[in-house]
């Protein structure tokens, strides 16, 4: 017999009962090796296979190939942890650096707060009982519209070496907030520090503006870091664009940059912003590269940028990035935004907007950080997802839809944009372009039955005012209950404007809704932001002299749907594509965008229900259940803009205007009922969600699966089974659990987190993943024939394999685990699989 040793240190020898190693001779370890990296578990049967087919092997008793294989895995499995477990180190270690710094800056800001304390308590001292009736110097500006008189400060020299002294200032009052006390941070609202968190987040207190920091590790090193910054566009999505005007080396070796810059609208509510800025690069003494920057508003004897049409100039007070290499390779970051966007300039209902230093670090601070962890990890990991697309192909994407919306939104006279007159109602506003630039591409003359000219794209759009509505929630049931708001019809114009043929992708189904297939894409490292193409099944003809395919395809951004996201902007923007889905392809953009007015920190499960097509029909809330309601109380408001294009011809351009205007309006009327419905005013006071929310089907589901895990493997699936956690533990097991249907061919019906996050799905695009797609042709053999056992014994254990997840990628597990769960009248309801020790390959 042969031993299994417990060392896996000996990778070309076995150890024997008797105490002596049987050595493999290098050809042979070279042979097992390519076996290995083929097929790194082999069965019992694939063994005497391959001693038949590699002569080399013959010599080798087949269960002496199997300790090899056991003791390969061993450490292949061991060099993982080790190499986890030092990327962990290097990066607790920088995090400790960043948490002792800290420490030390807040204890510094503590003294100094003692200190003025002490101050003013002597000065009230000194000056109580004196009265003041001298009122000759009293300010006669009370409000807040100071920034229309002129500037109490003298102008600054813009000359070349005034530039250089406003450059020195800038850095040093950077380097002040970044790292020092002239700001009053506070840690941002459900932001906490860790090794698997974005950085340390805070935001100002009692400061002008609105400021945001944030401190993080990248994996970068410190001059692509600076790179990628300085293109702001390239990550700021409401960063129209930013121009150089002048360029400036400084004697230290840095540079001086003179900058234009336009920030879009975020509602149609307000005007744009833009920025007359001053750009400092740098190099310190300790090596550390510091990029700063500050406004240019009142300045002499240099450049200059005078006023915009259609914007405000905001202010930018000293900001930059501070980037110091990382021990071990990468950089840490510190990033401070400041700024004073001018919130006189619109409604004040609005101006929540403007004067949040939380919106500030989600949309700017946070977004930076994210951005530069989404390059490390694709230049650590370069996957080509399973559209044959690279990542920084689908970044573009995203960003061309992003832009196309905030296009739509804003209506720049600039870019070809043109208002209609009204119909004598305000509440839709019409546009029509028909530059150059934006035709390109675009097909409207019938050519077979197909669009092949056209000559303009219509926009409508309008905002409206949300209350009691968590902006996550109504853009889920937006997103995943489309012929709740959407007409078909439209949907089929809009796609026949960009096709030049039937659209026949190869693709796998991720999810449906009523006719709505969800194929996911891509997704951000926080899954913040996710992009997928959505299938529109069997659309028929939207015109009785042209034909269109059955199918149609819009490529779909989708962020802001975490409720517990305090400031998050919630985005969902669609666009049709044609057949060839190339990354040059023509994007007219449409979609909702929902900004909260508030930064209340009260948010409602992420995991909620969606399925309210019942909800929304029931007249009363007394009839309504309240186990799956929004948790989220209070006079919560946030603005929701809405913006929709359509390509037409100049000739039918009054038809389609009102065929927009109307279109737009129904959307609105569909929105506000869908508000009402899921407003938590209307759920009664008892309202509420559990951690993780579930609906009674789904917590007898969880007791069932429980229940026959005991029954056939006589061991408890969960540590503890109180009667209202079972649920939530089985939702948070670390093992991924899925249920699939007993009727061929399965479909998953259920999972888990760990499950969810193996098939790179959600939830409710679960139910259209079958239980075939995800095995490869030895999965599919190997469980098919062993699975009469689940039906006979109740349970099925199956080795270790590759399974595929909804996007493509391998998905290795450890072992596997099938059971037939029964309900409570002992029938058979579904299969249970739990994939242990699953990781992506």
């Amino acid at each position: 017999m042969m031993a299994v040793t417990s060392s896996c240190k000996e990778g070309n020898k076995i150890a024997m009962d008797n105490g002596k190693y049987v050595r493999y001779t290098p050809e042979q370890v070279e042979a097992l090796e390519r076996l290995y990296y083929e097929c790194p578990k082999p069965s019992s049967m694939r063994r005497q296979q391959l001693i038949r087919e590699y002569p080399i092997l013959s010599n080798i008793e087949p269960k002496q190939i199997k300790v090899w294989f056991q003791n390969r895995r061993c450490r292949e499995k061991q060099r993982k942890e080790a190499s986890r477990l030092q990327a962990v180190n290097r990066k607790l270690t920088a995090m400790n650096k960043l948490l002792m710094e800290e420490n030390d800056r807040l204890q510094k800001q503590v003294s100094q707060l003692v200190y003025e304390k002490s101050y003013f308590r002597q000065q009230s001292q000194q000056q109580a009982g004196l009265a003041t009736t001298d009122t000759s110097c009293d300010s006669v500006v009370t409000s807040g519209h100071q920034h229309h008189l002129t500037p109490q400060h003298p102008p600054r020299d813009a000359s070349p070496a005034g530039l250089l002294s406003i450059a020195d200032e800038t850095l040093t009052e950077f380097l002040s907030k970044a790292t020092g006390t002239a700001v009053e941070w506070v840690q941002m609202p459900g932001m906490k520090p860790g090794p698997d968190s974005i950085g340390i987040v805070a935001i100002s207190h009692g400061c002008t503006g609105v400021a945001a920091r944030a401190c993080g590790l990248v994996g970068l090193d410190p001059t692509r870091v600076a790179e990628i910054l300085k293109d702001r566009p390239s990550w700021f999505r409401d960063c129209r664009a930013v121009d150089v005007i002048n360029v400036l080396s400084t004697g230290n070796g840095g540079t001086i940059e003179l900058l234009y810059m336009q920030l879009y609208a975020p509602t149609t509510l307000a005007p744009a912003r833009d920025f007359w800025l001053l750009r400092y690069t740098s190099v310190l003494e300790d090596g550390s590269l510091v990029v700063c920057e500050r406004s240019l508003n009142n300045t002499q004897n240099g450049p200059n940028m005078p006023p915009a049409a259609n914007f405000v100039r905001a202010e930018m007070l000293p900001s930059g990035y501070l980037i110091r290499p990382c021990e071990g390779g990468g950089s840490i970051i510190h990033i401070v935004d400041h700024m004073d966007l001018e919130p006189w300039s619109v409604p004040e209902v609005l101006r929540p907007l403007y004067e949040s230093s939380t919106l500030l670090a989600q949309k700017t601070t946070m977004a930076a950080l994210r951005h530069l962890r989404q390059i490390s990890q694709e230049i650590s990991q370069p996957n080509v997802t399973g559209w044959g697309r690279r990542p920084a192909a689908l970044r573009a994407l995203s960003q061309k839809l992003s832009k196309g919306f905030n296009e739509a939104v804003n209506g720049f006279t600039g870019e070809g944009w043109s208002m209609l007159e009204s119909d004598g109602a305000d509440d839709i506003t019409l546009l029509v372009n028909s530059s150059p630039g934006k035709m390109m591409g675009i097909n409207l003359s019938y050519t077979n039955g197909f669009p092949s000219v056209g000559t303009a794209v219509l926009c409508a759009k309008a905002s409206m005012l949300l209350q009691n509505v968590p902006p996550a929630i109504l853009l889920r049931f937006l997103r995943e209950h489309r012929s709740e708001w959407a007409d078909s019809g439209i949907d089929a114009y809009s796609a026949a404007a960009i096709k030049a043929g039937p659209c026949s992708l190869p693709m796998s189904r991720g999810g449906s809704f009523g006719g709505q297939v969800i194929l996911p894409l891509a997704h951000t490292i926080e899954h913040e932001e996710f992009m997928e193409v959505i299938k529109l099944e069997n659309m028929g003809h939207y015109r009785d002299d042209m034909i269109m395919p059955g199918d149609i395809f819009l490529l779909q951004l989708c962020s802001g749907v975490d409720e517990n996201a305090v400031g998050s902007c919630a985005e969902l923007i669609f666009a049709p594509i044609d057949a060839s889905f190339s990354d040059d392809a023509l994007i007219i953009p449409s979609g909702f965008r929902i900004i909260p007015l508030d930064s209340g920190t009260d948010a409602s499960s992420p995991s909620r229900t969606l399925d309210l097509a019942s909800t929304l029909e029931v007249g009363t809330a007394g009839n309504r259940t309240t186990g799956d309601r929004s948790g989220r109380c209070g006079n919560s408001k946030s603005v929701m803009t809405i913006a929709f294009q359509f390509v037409c011809e100049i000739h039918l351009q009054e038809n389609i205007a009102a065929m927009a205007r109307q279109y737009v309006r129904s959307i609105i009327a569909s929105v506000q009922r869908v508000a009402l419905a899921l407003s938590p005013s209307n759920f009664g006071s008892h309202a509420g969600f559990q951690s993780p929310p579930g609906s009674p089907e789904a917590q007898t589901l969880a007791r069932w699966i429980c229940q026959s895990y005991r029954c056939f493997l006589r061991m408890e699936l969960l540590k503890q089974e109180g009667t209202e956690s079972i649920l939530k533990s089985l939702w948070h097991h670390t093992d991924a659990i899925l249920c699939c249907s007993m009727k061929a061919p399965p479909i998953f019906m259920f999972g888990n987190q760990a499950g969810l996050d193996m098939l790179e799905t959600t939830l409710v695009a679960l139910q259209d993943i079958s239980l075939e797609k995800i095995f490869d042709e030895n999965g599919r053999k190997a469980l098919f024939a062993e699975f009469p056992q689940v039906m006979q014994q109740g349970f099925m254990c199956l080795q270790g394999g590759i399974c595929l997840s909804s996007m493509g990628r391998a998905v290795s597990y450890e072992r596997a685990v099938a059971w037939k769960v029964v309900n409570d009248e002992e029938n058979a309801h579904c299969i249970c699989f739990m994939f242990i020790n699953w990781s992506f390959v």
